[in-house]
């Protein structure tokens, strides 16, 4: 039997996550437009301490899907979480292919980070210390922040323009990192990268290269963690490999941690390893006390 597609797996998860019990410590908002690009109204949920001033740590989670499915709403609960751990925690929404191409979901996620720091005040976050996490397409993106600070072609115009969308720290769950090594080695990029780039490697080569974090590091890049399974079907494990072997002979702080056995999401004692591992590395970075 075929198994379920990952973006399906997501849409379920969604699903499940949409009526969850919310913690009598956290407030928790739904719909917050942050972002309209080609009017299509984008929002995020927030979730935050409901006690003490801050100002708090905060994390942007970015969902999965192929760039072309999945919902912010699956990660609800690692919001929920997070504002338990201390931290204020979005989770957003982007333009998704086919209708909206690369660069447009990268544009919206930098538009994110902008609104965060524009809305600090009123949400007590600090904005000197804002990471992402995000597993799949979301792991991309989010690598794609840590590696793009300053590259005025990827800020998009998305609102507030006049604050940075640079990232303090990146935890990347399975992201890919070389579009150029992804054919032949994923069981479904030669159907998910055409719609994101427009084209295969034989039309859209220079998009793919573009695409690639990998190609974008530099000793600015953000103090990175990347969780990847070994027996990954749909991202390579290698891929992992490469993104951190780059940082690190870029003299950038990496950590990979591999989980022996693992595909692509976690379940059972991998998810928690990956999650603990999430919370002590943000935790390093964010919490107060850290180093910038």
């Amino acid at each position: 039997m075929r198994p379920l597609p990952f973006a399906l797996l997501l849409s379920l998860v969604a699903a499940s996550a949409a009526e969850l019990p919310i913690p009598d410590t956290v407030t928790f908002e739904r719909g917050i437009e942050y972002t309209n690009p080609d009017d299509q109204h984008l929002q995020l949920n927030l979730a935050r301490p409901k006690t003490g001033t801050g100002p708090f740590p905060a994390v942007i989670c970015i969902h999965g899907g192929g760039f072309r499915a999945g919902s912010r709403e699956g990660y609800n609960k690692l919001c929920l979480t997070l504002a338990q751990n201390g931290y204020v925690a979005a989770t957003i929404s982007y333009r998704l292919a086919p209708k909206f191409q690369f660069p447009a979901a990268v544009h919206d996620t930098k538009a994110a980070v902008r609104w965060l720091r524009a809305n600090a005040a009123k949400y007590h976050v600090d904005p000197a210390r804002i990471g992402v996490t995000g597993g799949s397409a979301g792991g991309h993106l989010v690598q794609f922040l840590g590696v793009t600070e300053g590259v005025k072609q990827f800020e998009g115009t998305g609102g507030n323009p006049e604050q940075s969308s640079a990232v303090t720290c990146v935890v990347n769950y399975y992201g890919p990192s070389d579009f150029l090594q992804s054919y032949g080695k994923s069981v479904d990029a030669h159907e998910v990268l055409p719609l994101w780039f427009g084209g295969n490697l034989e039309t859209q080569r220079h998009k793919h290269i573009l695409g690639s974090p990998l190609n974008w590091v530099t000793p600015l890049a953000a103090p990175t963690l990347i969780i990847h399974g070994t027996e990954d079907k749909y991202v390579a494990h290698e891929q992992g490999v490469w993104m951190a072997d780059r940082l690190k002979a870029s003299g950038v702080e990496v950590q990979l941690l591999t989980l022996q056995g693992a595909g692509h999401g976690f379940k059972g004692d991998d998810a928690a390893k990956a999650e603990q591992a999430m919370l002590a590395f943000f935790a390093k970075h964010l919490k107060p006390g850290a180093n910038k």
